[in-house]
Parts: structure tokens; sequence; C-alpha cells
């Protein structure tokens, strides 16, 4: 009988997706990190959205210390996480056609900037629509996803398609269908999810490219410091300062 704990069996499960998404996703990382250099460099502007759980790795790359200053978080309300009541009901708006168009149109969005969209099944209207959408007001997108739905589950948009189908450049998070990790002969469904894990890993291996990138080009990455060491809030207050008119989570 083996002696590995659930602790141990998912610390490895999730080990194992990240080394998969580091081997597997390098180009897709390397190109992602590229175009929000790209689009720090001409002045655009970062948005990140993710509705439900998928929402926890959006607002990870905002106001995030050791982060890009510039990353906003795109708010659809109602989806954002779990402290809406009941908390089924963000799930049901995901499943709303025409919403995110209007989120778009009272957004600050406009061509050139980069809306980074998580959504690890991919497969609900909203963030279809939102990829769509924001495509079409030459917004590039950057999908975090998990591949393997759109081939082991049908769409819920009209169109019959996925949020990888609207995307300039797509990270698949190796999630299995599901979100867990562990099963236990004694207990009756599977459990212990790991996509928060590898898509937040994701997301900041794509804001470290990012900022090394700008760095390679002589650009100072805007990057934010911890208010909890010394001079932290000073460094941050020059760089809202210098870019205050593309932060839009301090208005």
């Amino acid at each position: 009988m083996s002696d590995r704990t659930p602790a141990d069996r998912f610390l490895d499960a999730a080990t194992d997706l990240l080394h998969r998404v580091r081997d597997e996703e390098a180009d897709a990382i390397a190109a992602a990190g590229t175009l929000i250099a790209d689009t720090v460099a001409d002045g655009g502007r970062l948005f990140a959205f993710g509705a439900g759980h998928s929402s926890l790795a959006a607002q990870d790359v905002v106001y995030r210390a050791g982060g890009l200053a510039l990353m906003n978080l795109l708010v659809v309300p109602g989806v954002v996480g779990v402290d809406v009541m009941p908390a089924t009901l963000g799930s049901a708006l995901e499943r709303v056609d025409g919403l995110a168009a209007a989120v778009l149109d009272s957004s600050p969005l406009r061509a050139g900037d980069v809306l980074v969209i998580i959504s690890l099944s991919g497969r609900n209207a909203l963030p279809v629509e939102m990829a769509m959408n924001a495509r079409a007001l030459g917004v590039r997108v950057v999908g975090v996803t998990s591949v393997a739905y759109a081939s082991q589950t049908t769409s819920r948009h009209v169109s019959g398609t996925f949020l990888k189908d609207h995307c300039d450049v797509v990270l698949d998070s190796k999630i299995a269908v599901g979100d867990a990790e562990l099963t236990h002969d004694r207990v009756p469904a599977p459990f212990a999810p790991a996509s928060t894990v590898v898509t937040t890993a994701l997301l900041q291996a794509v804001m470290a490219t990012a900022a090394a990138g700008l760095a390679d080009r002589g650009i100072e990455p805007p990057l934010l410091r911890s208010g909890n060491v010394d001079g932290g809030h000073e460094w941050n207050g020059r760089v809202f300062e210098e870019y205050g008119d593309r932060i839009f989570y301090r208005r």
C-alpha cells in the first residue's frame, strides 16, 4: 500500500502540470509576453477578465507587487467571485448572450489594447463573445483555457465555437475536463482542482516575459513594489503618476 498522502498526490499532480505548461506552452508564453511588451511600448493598455474562479487568476495580475502596473481588471458585475448571492448566479450569467457586448461598450477598452481572457472551459457565451467582440474593436486577445474542453464538450455559444477560436494567442493550461486531480475509492466524485495554481503560474510567466522583454529593449517596465517594503509606496506613487492615464483601478 502506498504511503503517499492525498496532499502528496495533489502537489505531485500540480507540479506535473506546471512542468507540462513550461515545456509545451513555451512558445505561447513567449508570444503572449511579447504581445504585452509591444502593447506597453506602443502606449496601449492591459486588461484581464475571468468569471467565477477564473477571476482569481485575473485578479492576481492586477495591482500586484512585482507585477505590471498597467494591468487592469475588466469587471462584469455578478461574475467576478463567489461573493454574489446566490453564488450560482455567476455561473448563470456566464451563459447569457449579449452580456459581453454591453460590458465592452461601457469599458475603456480601445483598439491597440490587450485583453487577457481566462476561462477554464472556454465554452460559455460570456468568454466567447468577450473575445469575439474585443477583437472586432481592434483589441488583441490572449486566451487562457483548457483546450481539452473543445474536444470533449460542446460549446454553449450559438456559434458552436470556444474561447480558443477567437484569440491572438492561446495558453493551454492542460487541465483535464472537470478540474479534479484526485480520486478515492470511498469518495464518489473526483476532487482537488488545480486550475487556479496552473493558470496563475502561466500568467505570471507571461508577465515575467513581458517585463524582461521591455528591459531588453531599454524600456523600464512599469512594475509595482510591495507597500510592505521601505520606499514601496513612494515607488508606486511615481509609477501611478507617470502611467496614470493607463491605470483604471485607481479611479
